[in-house]
């Protein structure tokens, strides 16, 4: 199965708090083309995306979900920038012993995006992310563990 994990686009430096902050139409335009170079990858369908109740990451979604579309969306307070990136492997390894997604979806923040990677594939160190950045992992949900097949940016 694959797992994609995606830092969200561009946001604002300032809101009223850091949950609040949007993204800037930079990070909109970022979005759609890291959307459109997954539908030109033969990716386009999610059975399960799980994205941070955080508005930006919200919003990194809505872009993708313009070409891209999934089965079932879920927001995930666990996947905020300072989520516990082990207690979040433990939730995806009961996920998809459970639900048995093929292609799995989440939209979070840095650091957490990084930490999670190296959770996911125990053999590399935590991966930086460009804002929009993705990274495919397969995943082995026999043996928990998985191997980094790209990173791409915008």
């Amino acid at each position: 199965m694959k797992i994609y994990i995606m830092r969200h686009g561009e946001a604002e430096q300032f809101a009223d708090s850091d949950a609040e902050r949007e993204l800037t139409l930079r990070g909109r335009e970022e979005s759609r083309i890291m959307a459109e170079k997954c539908r030109e990858n033969g990716i386009e369908m999610f059975d399960k995306v799980l994205v941070s109740p955080y508005i930006r990451a919200q919003q990194t979604w809505q872009e993708l979900n313009q070409s891209l579309s999934a089965k079932e969306v879920q927001l995930s307070a666990d996947i905020t920038p300072y989520g516990d990136a082990e207690a979040v492997f433990d939730y995806l390894s009961a996920l998809i012993e459970l639900e048995k997604p093929q292609q799995l979806l989440l939209v979070s923040h840095l650091p957490l995006v990084g930490y999670l990677t190296a959770e996911l594939v125990p053999s590399m160190a935590p991966l930086m992310f460009a804002t929009s950045a993705i990274a495919a992992i397969e995943f082995d949900e026999k043996n928990k563990k998985g191997d980094l097949l790209w990173q791409w940016q915008p």
